[in-house]
């Protein structure tokens, strides 16, 4: 691209580091409770489907198990909403573009509950085109307002968002549902989206100070976070990681219920517990995470251990039988649902750090990569138990690609040539 004159690209520079000091002495809690609930209510939301699903199938007159068509929609749709994000939040700004999340996360509902199976499917589109850009405006909104040696802890607690979602809405639709209808159980949710979208008006104006009114919004700019795959090894490296981990953690959570069951190793009670175990393991070892990557060994680190103890979490649970304990069984639980839930969060912060003044595109990038693995692995899982290998060589497959995933992050690193700080990435685009 053309490059700007030097006197108005120092100018430019000497703006953004006055706004960024600006931006740091407020803090980044404000923006980091206003992105923890964007990303808490959108998940909620996507996870009342399952959630409701029975009623919902007797409902609209489908079978219940199709609902997971419905997620993996919304999942494929931000995937695109996710790479489009950079662009929209440059030219209408973070805090405009997550007041658009919760837009299309009402609208979601408001569809859904509308109650035809032709509005329920195109409900998934709806929340798809919101639900990619959580993390880019997280990324947009708290990385210039935290210090260096907060970023991985304030990045993984923006991310309990995700399993804190899927909790609220296994905890509190049920019963909604039994009182009150399924319908009414989704409609009643639109109202904490729309109070955030309104909260989120009074700061707008400062934090957007930076958009570009002029910027274009074209299909073509989700090609823009793409690039960094061809420009930058580094960024490419972590974003095969994080497609592998993501992916993984998703075969952990869909099968994990069926194999204990299916093995005779645990009853449907004690496999729900399991299960809860490794999604209570990810939510409180990522904070712990994000304080380690920052005092003391750097995200990308953190990331290769990640990879190689989910690869022995893996080994471990594709010998589940009848004969493991059920203490045995729930330690290993707890170490997989560490590793292979709780790196979101520095995954992320290592994200922000490599993309420099590309953080949004590269946390964008980020995003569709965890969002593609989490649609493509766990079918592919699925298909190498349902082929005759059975759990041990489906989670065998895992563990290899675990360690495919950390082996990339040690990998020696290239980038743009003639460029070696992040932060300066921007003026060669």
């Amino acid at each position: 691209m053309r490059r700007r004159p030097a006197a108005s690209a120092g100018r430019d520079r000497a703006a953004g580091s006055r706004g960024a000091r600006g931006a740091e002495r407020s803090g980044p809690w404000v923006p980091l409770v206003a992105t923890l609930g964007l990303q808490t209510l959108a998940t909620m939301a996507a996870y009342s489907m399952p959630a409701a699903a029975p009623e919902i199938g007797r409902g609209i007159g489908v079978e219940p198990a199709l609902v997971g068509v419905f997620i993996s929609v919304v999942y494929g749709v931000g995937m695109l909403s996710a790479l489009l994000s950079p662009s929209a939040i440059r030219r209408f700004g973070a805090a405009r573009t997550g007041q658009f999340v919760m837009l299309a996360t009402a609208g979601m509902l408001f569809t859904a509950g509308s109650g035809s199976l032709a509005l329920v499917a195109a409900s998934a589109v709806i929340l798809g085109l919101g639900y990619g850009a959580t993390a880019p405006v997280a990324t947009d909104l708290i990385v210039p307002r935290t210090r260096p040696g907060q970023l991985n802890l304030i990045l993984s607690l923006r991310q309990i968002g995700v399993p804190l979602g899927g909790t609220l809405a296994g905890l509190l639709v049920p019963p909604l549902v039994l009182g009150f209808g399924w319908q009414t159980a989704l409609l009643v949710q639109i109202i904490p989206a729309f109070v955030l979208l309104v909260l989120m008006q009074a700061p707008r104006a400062r934090w957007d100070a930076d958009r570009a009114p002029s910027a274009r919004l074209r299909l073509r700019g989700a090609l823009v976070p793409l690039r960094l795959l061809r420009t930058d090894r580094a960024v490419r490296n972590l974003t095969f990681a994080t497609f592998l981990y993501a992916g993984i953690q998703l075969c952990f959570i869909a099968f994990m219920v069926v194999h204990l069951t299916a093995g005779s190793v645990a009853d449907l009670v004690r496999a729900g517990q399991a299960l809860a175990v490794f999604q209570v393991s990810g939510v409180v070892s990522r904070p712990i995470w994000g304080v380690i990557a920052d005092r003391w060994t750097g995200a990308r680190a953190l990331l290769v251990l990640h990879g190689v103890v989910m690869a022995g979490a893996a080994v471990a649970a594709g010998q589940f039988s009848a004969g493991w304990s059920f203490p045995a069984v729930l330690l290993v639980c707890t170490v997989a649902g560490t590793t292979a839930s709780g790196f979101t969060g520095i995954a992320y912060g290592e994200f922000a750090r490599l993309g420099g003044e590309r953080r949004t595109e590269a946390t964008a990038l980020g995003s569709a990569a965890m969002f593609l693995g989490v649609m493509v692995l766990p079918s592919l899982f699925g298909i190498a138990i349902a082929a005759g290998g059975g759990y041990p060589i489906a989670y065998g497959g895992a563990a290899v690609l675990a360690v495919a995933g950390a082996l990339a992050l040690v990998a020696p690193r290239r980038r743009i040539a003639g460029i070696s700080d992040p932060e300066r990435v921007d003026e060669r685009n």
